[in-house]
């Protein structure tokens, strides 16, 4: 069965911006970072210069060749070949192009525990928390959460106390995330009708962290303050040693990272990609990605947008639906133009008359959690055939979106899928749905 690509309408949400910022140059803008006579490689340069949780944004990139298509089986009768060691560089591309392929960025590859886009929106967030002397971090997700094992794990390595809200009720065994989350971490189940509310569920606990003698602050309010302390040469205003604090500083961290200050690092990355040795600048490049709350996808697009490359970001819609995730993209970006307050930015903006990503339909869309029969077997042929390993709900998206692009791609543009890691989130699966990995037990289907 050929996958079919629903493609949507794509936002407008850039006219928020445009309403808020494209007055010119504001009052203060003398005061922040950047200023309209930079170069948009200038303008990137100065954003990304700061510090990060990753040592260097490098990431393993890969090939997979797609070969050997009959109809039958759930995504048809498809095969893989991994080149892990493909030819890169601008104008070297095209030298890998015997069979259809895609390239995958294997950010699942970045570290143990927290990998994938999980350590991108981190990169930047990580430093900042440091830099302000945070002490404790409010965040929350599913029970299977990869974001709050992601963030328990981050805080517990820099010496910073996470309090995990975790939806539903403590699952009777603790395994993959969850039990990750719960060794790092200090976990609290939070019924799903109080969860519902997270705003309000992690303002009150954030609150009650906090205590009488703390204090509870904003991750934008961090962000807004960095730009404006570099206008000034300065990394850090404060002084540990002279300024008392709080006994306790508390952040809250949204669901899925999704916060301005998560763009960053995914900025980061494009700009490595972006290198002549790795995809290059002129090449025309179509990046898939799956999205949960949507800010990697936002990222991506904005970067790409920023360094001026001829790529287009298409998201495969996961947790939302259309009009949930262009309000995502346009409160991510309307809270990052705030933050810079860079005028620059907003003229690059203000050329952009459409949002900065292509949101897609799911191949076959179900509610947010489902898997369906025969899915779990692909991951498995998928692994056996390549070493990429998947999960169902997400990466598996991306992994059949690409292969189709793959498939169909012209001659002018190549299909790069990024891996969002999050496969522990199987070992939560294999409990929810023992039916369907029962089905391992036997090896892969001669029809698969």
């Amino acid at each position: 069965m050929r996958l079919q690509l629903q493609l949507l309408p794509r936002n407008t949400v850039i006219s928020v911006v445009k309403r808020e910022f494209l007055s010119g140059c504001s009052p203060n803008a003398a005061q922040g970072v950047f200023n309209c006579n930079l170069s948009n490689d200038e303008f990137v340069s100065k954003l990304l210069d700061r510090s990060w949780a990753l040592s260097m944004p490098e990431a393993k990139i890969h090939q997979i060749k797609i070969f050997d298509r009959r109809e039958g089986g759930l995504y048809g009768n498809i095969s893989f070949l991994n080149n892990t060691q493909p030819h890169l560089g601008e104008g070297t591309v095209d030298k890998n192009q015997h069979l259809p392929s895609f390239y995958i960025v294997r950010d699942d590859l970045l570290h143990p525990l927290v990998n994938g886009n999980k350590a991108r929106k981190l990169d930047a967030l990580l430093p900042l928390l440091q830099d302000n002397f945070v002490t404790d971090v409010v965040t929350c997700g599913g029970c299977q959460s990869a974001h709050a094992a992601a963030v328990a794990v981050s805080c517990a390595e820099r010496g910073l106390r996470s309090h995990l809200l975790l939806r539903g009720e403590e699952p009777e065994t603790l395994t993959g995330y969850n039990l990750i989350s719960s060794l790092y971490g200090n976990v609290i189940y939070v019924p799903r009708s109080q969860y519902a509310r997270r705003e309000v569920m992690l303002a009150t606990h954030a609150e009650s962290v906090a205590g009488s003698c703390g204090s509870v602050e904003g991750l934008s309010d961090y962000m807004e303050a960095l730009f404006a302390k570099r206008a000034f040469g300065k990394q850090n205003v404060f002084q540990e040693d002279t300024v008392k604090f709080p006994d306790r500083k508390v952040v809250i961290v949204n669901e899925g990272a999704g916060d301005a200050v998560g763009l960053l690092g995914v900025m980061r990355l494009v700009q490595y990609l972006s290198q002549n040795h790795v995809f290059g600048r002129k090449q025309a490049i179509k990046i898939v990605v799956d999205s949960g709350t949507g800010t990697t996808a936002v990222g991506l697009g904005l970067g790409a947008l920023c360094l001026g490359l001829p790529w287009k970001i298409t998201a495969v819609m996961l947790a939302d639906k259309i009009d949930g995730y262009k309000k995502a993209e346009e409160r991510l970006i309307s809270e990052f133009v705030r933050s810079c307050n860079s005028p620059l930015l907003t003229a690059i903006l203000g050329n952009v008359n459409d949002g900065v990503v292509h949101w897609v339909e799911r191949s076959i869309p179900r509610k947010f959690g489902n898997i369906l029969e025969g899915e779990v077997q692909e991951c498995q042929k998928i692994a056996q055939q390549t070493g990429v390993l998947l999960d169902p709900i997400y990466t598996l998206a991306a992994w059949n979106l690409a292969t189709q692009l793959g498939q169909d791609a012209s001659e002018d543009a190549k299909v790069v899928m990024l891996h969002t890691g999050g496969t522990l989130g199987m070992f939560g699966l294999a409990q929810r749905y023992k039916s369907y990995f029962q089905m391992l037990k036997g090896g892969v289907s001669s029809h698969l």
